[in-house]
């Protein structure tokens, strides 16, 4: 529920702090006091369109912030978490900053924010009834949910949905299998050319490395073999060999230890370096045994290294991917086989739409008891409301085809009077029709969850007396289960309310401007008063305003 507003520099606003708590909040004021200021300034924390001329003239900015209590709102949460928003200790503010040049911003929770998310939020948490432009009930699809959430059929609504997205999904395979047949066939074609080629390679295509570096060693072999003799000569063969200098150099170094037993470390590392020479010897050899003349695989290497190239460059990719781009084919080639059954395509088209109409006629069975009930209940309600002898007509229509929605079209028909026939309600019904047949539709949804806060403008206009009293008890029964804020000039709705306030207007220091404040009992009794008897407030007027405040 909305918990504070805080409106700076708007329209003839200088600066007003509320707080608001649950239950019917009444708000009232002079004519020309500036009433709709503070629903005008909620609408733009909720991301209406801004314009520089809202700011109060002298100021640089405008600024509106409306804080919500959002406990019990999982919706709300989920959608916050994945928009990447944190609640602050179960609460959620909307801010929005309006230059005097006209550019705006917008900021959920502190972080900056774009309108369009700003307007997704506040859809979990207000609905603003009275003015066309802010009332979600003229669109067929808050017509529908209205009625969903009425005859309890939200969930089976989302089965629904979610069969239909599956079944267009099986029709699009089937339809793209039969619309590209002939593509699909002349890729089958060259991806199982490609395969075949690759597949002609077996395993040689994951032993790149491995290929060659036999390749290099089998082109070279001569200069190894000639390297391996030249240098076992060197080191162990030759008249002036390594290993004989350095045995003669060990030689010579033992007589020097005797002599002085010092030498000893040096004598050590010099044997060491025989052993290490012996060791490198023998390896050498064991090496150069190994080697051998295969020309017979070298020509083999060659033509397997000249399709490996071959292969590379008309796949455009680097020899060692093509392993991976044999799987890739393989797996495509089983996609188009699968695609290509049309019989089994049709069969899960078939089958995913047979499961939609079921659901989809479970859903219009539950709608059409529902919209029966709803009819008859704001029928009802509308002839307390000053419509006495309209209807409201909730019907529903065959669609022209299968909807994510169901297999019906819900629209709300309205008669504001008798003798006229049902019509849509954006064009039947007034500003002041439409909000009291807004009002009497969510006291029909009273006990259905749905947004935690109403808010109510004109809901009064055009009516008086018994009527009056009427939308007042109205109005305190839906602040039983919901907030509702409502904007009226009749004292039988302000009455009602369990909180009151007041618009008043001011001139001072040359400037007009607007202030809202809360009135306690003796306040709200004058506020009745001057509702009841104009300018001139008698003892009888406050007595009566006394007796409906108590009423």
């Amino acid at each position: 529920m909305l918990s504070h507003l805080s409106i700076r520099n708007y329209l003839l606003v200088e600066s007003v702090e509320l707080d608001f708590a649950p239950g019917l909040t009444v708000l009232t004021g002079e004519t020309g006091a500036g009433k709709s200021i503070l629903i005008d300034a909620l609408a733009l924390a909720l991301g209406d369109r801004a314009e520089g001329g809202v700011v109060r003239q002298g100021a640089a900015r405008a600024e509106i912030a409306a804080e919500f209590l959002i406990d019990g709102l999982p919706q709300l949460a989920s959608w916050l978490d994945e928009a990447g928003y944190v609640p602050e200790d179960g609460s959620l503010i909307l801010r929005r900053v309006i230059e005097a040049g006209g550019r705006s911003r917008a900021f959920i929770n502190g972080s900056a924010a774009p309108l369009a998310q700003m307007k997704e939020a506040a859809e979990f948490l207000l609905d603003i009834h009275g003015q066309h432009a802010h009332h979600a009930l003229l669109r067929p699809q808050a017509q529908r949910e209205v009625l969903d959430a009425y005859a309890g059929a939200q969930p089976l609504a989302a089965s629904v949905a979610a069969a239909w997205h599956a079944w267009h999904a099986a029709r699009q395979r089937r339809l793209e299998a039969e619309t590209y047949g002939h593509a699909r066939q002349i890729e089958r074609e060259g991806l199982t050319l490609a395969v075949d080629e690759l597949c002609a390679l077996g395993d040689d295509l994951a032993r790149w490395d491995e290929i060659q570096t036999e390749h290099a060693r089998l082109a070279h072999v001569t200069t190894l073999l000639e390297g391996c003799q030249a240098l076992i000569h060197g080191l162990d063969e030759g008249e002036e060999a390594v290993s004989t200098q350095l045995g003669e150099m060990s030689t010579r170094l033992d007589a020097m230890r005797a002599v002085d037993d010092s030498l000893g470390e040096a004598a050590t590392l010099l044997d060491s370096a025989n052993a290490d020479l012996a060791e490198a010897v023998h390896a050498l050899r064991r090496y150069a045994g190994h080697l051998s003349l295969d020309p017979e695989r070298l020509a083999e290497l060659d033509r397997l290294l000249s399709d490996i190239h071959r292969l590379a460059r008309k796949h455009r990719v680097q020899p060692d991917a093509l392993a991976g781009l044999l799987g890739q084919f393989t797996e495509r080639l089983s996609e188009l086989a699968a695609g290509d059954d049309l019989d089994a395509l049709q069969a899960a088209e078939d089958a995913a739409f047979a499961h939609y109409q079921g659901e989809a006629k479970q859903l219009g069975a539950l709608r059409r008891k529902g919209a029966a009930a709803l009819s008859k209940q704001v029928t009802a309600a509308m002839c307390e409301l000053a419509l006495a002898g309209g209807r409201l007509d909730v019907v529903l229509q065959p669609a022209g085809e299968p909807r994510a929605h169901g297999m019906e079209d819900v629209a709300f028909l309205v008669a504001s009077h008798p003798g006229l026939a049902p019509g849509p309600l954006v064009r039947v019904a007034s500003g002041g029709e439409l909000s009291r047949i807004s009002l009497a539709i969510q006291t029909a949804l009273s006990g259905v969850a749905g947004v935690p806060t109403l808010i109510f403008d004109e809901v009064d206009v055009g009516i008086g007396g018994s009527v009056a009293e009427a939308v007042g008890r109205r109005l305190a029964k839906l602040g039983e289960t919901r907030q509702v804020l409502v904007i009226t000039h009749l004292p039988q709705v302000a009455a009602r309310g369990s909180r009151h306030l007041r618009v008043a207007k001011q001139a001072r220091g040359g400037f007009v401007s607007s202030s809202i404040e809360r009135l306690d009992e003796s306040a709200r009794v004058e506020e009745i008063a001057r509702m009841l008897g104009g300018m001139k407030i008698t003892e009888t007027t406050r007595q009566h305003a006394v007796e409906m405040l108590a009423g």
